[in-house]
């Protein structure tokens, strides 16, 4: 992830999915105020805000390093074991019973990386397009875009498919299913509170609930250390903008978003909430631009560079005429992390609170 300046007119970008899993994959961008933090070091008020915003950047630091590695941390310890059959309550209304999870197939970045990080990284036999860690780069693909392959997830044998209420086509989820095959649906996340309940779900299906528990409690300390290095008495406005400039795709974020949840875990506000956006999603305009006026814009790497870097995006009608676009503050992340809602988390948090705050 970086911050683009002045002094840094562009940014390398890395890829997105399509517009189909916007909602998972979404990014916020948002611009803090620097004359507050100015006038404060000024006066020599700030020897607590000034430590904080040391300790947000060896934050920020570690966790570019360990996003660049683009690998995940497990669980310390011996990698549990699944006590089956268990019966769980899946997304789509059924009870579903996992009696093997010898063989696991994750229909979600998101959902992979917890399987990973629980410890169970060794009985993965395939991934979907979301799965971009190094971890699962090796496994066969069984998505074409984000359409799931039913043959292709057959033709791996799984045991257990994990999957969310957005894995579709319906129809090649109902072949699964038909197969014999158990599916556990969930429901898709797009809050912070949403990745506890997430795991606790996964950990009980596939028969490691302490696994699960620990890896909560592990997730709920980085996330407090995180939110614990906001500098106090500012709060930028971002604005999280979808975009896929070969497809004509301008969307900004707006309530249950994904992006909103992160944004405000980082100490700013939401622009397209503040402006009024009651929807996720929205077409961008000039109006909602100007209206909304982010002090920092949020995308995701690869629809940063569908529209032509930075230069390309501050030519976009309405984007010039908003403090973020005026001084150039774009923060991105990697299409597969921003809002993958999992185990990387709270290193998203870090990098933003500093990226935001930064003056």
């Amino acid at each position: 992830m970086r911050m683009s300046g002045r002094s840094q007119p562009s940014l390398r970008c890395r890829g997105f999915a399509p517009l189909v899993l916007a909602l998972a994959l979404l990014t916020a961008a948002c611009g803090g105020g620097t004359s507050t933090s100015s006038s404060k070091a000024s006066s020599g008020a700030s020897s607590g805000s000034d430590a904080s915003r040391v300790s947000a950047s060896q934050r920020a630091a570690a966790a570019e390093k360990q996003l660049a590695k683009n690998t995940l941390v497990p669980l310390e310890g011996k990698a549990p074991t699944p006590e089956l059959p268990v019966t769980v309550h899946s997304s789509d209304g059924r009870e579903v019973t996992v009696r093997d999870a010898s063989r696991i197939l994750p229909l979600n970045g998101g959902v992979a990386e917890i399987v990973f990080t629980l410890g169970l990284g060794d009985r993965v036999v395939g991934r979907d397009i979301t799965a971009t860690f190094a971890e699962a780069k090796k496994l066969p693909q069984v998505t074409r875009a984000h359409d799931v392959s039913a043959e292709g997830v057959l033709s791996l044998r799984p045991t257990v498919v994990l999957a969310d209420t957005d894995t579709g086509p319906k129809e090649a989820v109902d072949q699964i299913r038909d197969a014999g095959v158990p599916v556990v649906v969930l429901d898709p996340a797009t809050r912070l509170a949403d990745v506890s309940n997430r795991t606790t779900r996964i950990a009980e299906a596939l028969g490691v609930p302490a696994a699960g528990k620990a890896l909560n409690s592990r997730i709920a300390r980085e996330l407090s250390a995180a939110r614990a290095a906001v500098p106090q008495g500012s709060e930028p406005k971002v604005a999280f903008l979808y975009m896929r400039g070969s497809a004509a795709v301008y969307l900004m974020g707006g309530k249950g978003s994904g992006a909103d949840s992160l944004i405000e875990a980082a100490g700013a506000v939401d622009a397209g909430v503040e402006a009024g956006l009651d929807k996720p999603f929205t077409p961008l305009t000039s109006e909602a631009l100007a209206l909304a006026r982010p002090d920092v814009i949020l995308m995701m790497d690869k629809g940063l560079e569908s529209v032509g870097g930075v230069d390309g995006l501050v030519d976009i009608p309405g984007i010039r005429e908003t403090p973020a676009g005026a001084d150039r503050r774009i923060v991105t992340l990697e299409d597969g992390v921003l809002l993958s809602f999992g185990p990387r988390t709270p290193l998203v948090i870090d990098i933003l609170v500093d990226r935001i705050h930064e003056g």
